[in-house]
């Protein structure tokens, strides 16, 4: 079996196209989510059309630095490779990756980081490949499947998420949907105080917005915003990608956590993006240590929990 990754040979309309046809297609693979990042890392991406056996069989994204002609050199994969229908199993990972330490070696001067898109049940050994484990546990997030239709949705939430949600429904909360930028200012500046009083991990405000503005440009941004008697109490941001889409971030005032907002946010998010098309809802990362409470959350959804293999370099 044989794997070429032929680097830059698409077009963006190709790219997007082909991208589109990938379920579960993650944010960080996404092409706008390159323009947004590569800026504050000074970074270059570079996109690869994954062959084997001359066959299209999958796109990759990486993000790369250098100086000397490439001598110090850094490289990143994240939540890559992302494979077309009918490939993807263990011999085409392992070809892959094969190809990519071969094409880009581990050596002096030259760091690597890749989080591979692979659940952690398959049995793949990247020592074998050429790889070291960074000791990091593997990435861990919850899909919704969009395909189902509503009722199967709402049956799947957990009971304690949907009686939350049916408080939300009969309270005097009011949701307004942003495609725009309009109300992003607002929701930097109660983000990053919501951070700050809270102490919780996540994407800094800068990064957001270079996020959000990317996304905004290609109509693949959806800001909502929950007011309690005309009081903005929640929101959310999510980002759309293909025919996927994260939950950025979000946040609630005490009043809105007391009225269910965040609840109330969600389930109409997920009916929005299902009558615009979307196939897959990434609900973002979850994790035991520092984040319980969300991870318990974004669970009452009834989403498919994967995680996938740790870090290499």
């Amino acid at each position: 079996m044989n794997c070429t990754i032929q680097w830059n040979s698409l077009s963006l309309e190709e790219w997007e196209d082909r991208f589109s046809r990938i379920r579960q297609a993650n944010l960080l693979q996404s092409y706008q989510y390159a323009q947004a990042i590569c800026p504050l890392n000074h970074q270059k991406a570079r996109w690869g059309l994954i062959k084997i056996d001359g066959q299209e069989a999958g796109l990759v994204q990486i993000l790369e630095a250098g100086i000397l002609n490439n001598a110090i050199h850094g490289i990143v994969l994240d939540r890559g490779p992302l494979w077309f229908e009918g490939f993807g199993q263990k011999e085409h990972i392992e070809t892959f990756f094969t190809a990519f330490n071969k094409e880009f070696p581990r050596r002096f001067g030259r760091r690597r980081r890749l989080l591979p898109e692979i659940e952690n049940d398959n049995k793949i050994s990247f020592k074998d490949m050429g790889y070291k484990s960074l000791e990091k546990p593997g990435y861990q997030t919850i899909w919704l499947d969009l395909t189902q239709n509503p009722e199967t949705l709402k049956s799947g939430l957990k009971p304690n998420w949907r009686n939350r949600l049916s408080k939300a429904e009969r309270s005097n909360l009011t949701v307004q949907w942003d495609d725009s930028c309009e109300n992003l200012s607002w929701l930097l500046t109660n983000y990053k105080l919501d951070q700050a009083t809270k102490g919780y991990d996540g994407p800094s405000a800068k990064l957001v917005q270079h996020l959000a503005k990317a996304f905004a440009k290609q109509d693949r941004l959806l800001i909502g915003r929950a007011t309690l008697d005309n009081q903005a109490v929640a929101a959310i941001l999510i980002l759309c990608h293909g025919t996927s889409a994260t939950y950025q971030v979000g946040f609630s005032f005490e009043d809105g956590r007391k009225a269910a907002a965040h609840n109330l946010l969600l389930w109409q998010a997920v009916c929005h993006l299902k009558k615009k098309g979307f196939y897959d809802f990434d609900l973002g990362g979850i994790n035991d240590d520092t984040a319980q409470g969300v991870k318990k959350f974004k669970e009452g959804m009834g989403g498919q929990t994967v995680t996938y293999v740790g870090h290499y370099f």
